[in-house]
């Protein structure tokens, strides 16, 4: 999933990109308001973190002229600004959820990790594939139990995977998913991260499938499909 933050004070910005990229997603940061405009033309992005007092301004501002010019992206409001008031205009504006300052990583890490399941259709915060068991809040993969060792890459690339299994999921996906704008993530490094992904998942009864010319998709070997 690729994060748009917006947040004027630096050293809080910073932190939230870094934090959220060790959560194995891609994310952009921009301090004004102004540049929200440029990056979301440029750029499809799966949910926002908008503050709302921006320099240039008003956070409010900035999502009602994205939602007139007919920018959908889950908003998540992250704010000082904690009065009734503030939280009905900010949902009224087309806000999809309203946090406020000072506030717990783990909470917005949760609150993030719903956006992601309601996108990919998961009801469940444990996605399972076959003997695959992908458990989005301990970040971790599990086969019968045992515990897959993988990077935070390898597990980004695998949760798209399972997220669509017996679809195809494009190396193009993967790309806009997971890089951000200052990281050197290319098709080539995709390659890299699926083949490692090939040699963990050799025995576990899943497979990951090359469609060539479109991109690959996740199934369960024969041996391991469930039977009626």
């Amino acid at each position: 999933m690729r994060i748009l933050v917006i947040e004027d004070d630096n050293i809080l910005g910073s932190a939230l990109q870094e934090f959220l990229r060790e959560q194995g997603y891609a994310v952009d940061w921009v301090s004004n308001g102004s540049q929200v405009f440029g990056a979301v033309s440029g750029q499809v992005y799966q949910l926002l973190i908008l503050d709302l007092n921006l320099p240039d301004m008003n956070g409010l501002e900035v999502l009602k002229q994205l939602r007139a010019q007919g920018h959908q992206e889950p908003t998540l409001i992250l704010t000082a600004r904690d009065d009734v008031e503030d939280r009905v205009a900010g949902l009224d504006a087309g806000a999809d959820d309203y946090v406020t300052k000072p506030f717990e990583l783990s909470e917005l890490a949760a609150r993030v990790r719903s956006f992601a399941r309601r996108q990919s259709g998961q009801s469940s915060p444990v996605i399972e594939v076959g003997p695959l068991q992908f458990d989005t809040v301990g970040r971790e993969v599990r086969v019968h139990g045992e515990r897959l060792n993988l990077s935070v890459r390898e597990l980004s690339v695998l949760e798209m995977l399972m997220a669509r299994p017996g679809r195809v999921v494009t190396k193009r996906q993967i790309v806009n998913s997971l890089s951000a704008w200052d990281a050197d993530f290319s098709e080539n490094a995709v390659e890299v991260y699926v083949y490692r992904l090939r040699k963990r998942l050799e025995g576990t009864g899943t497979s990951i499938q090359t469609v060539r010319g479109f991109g690959y998709l996740l199934e369960i070997d024969d041996a391991a499909a469930p039977t009626a």
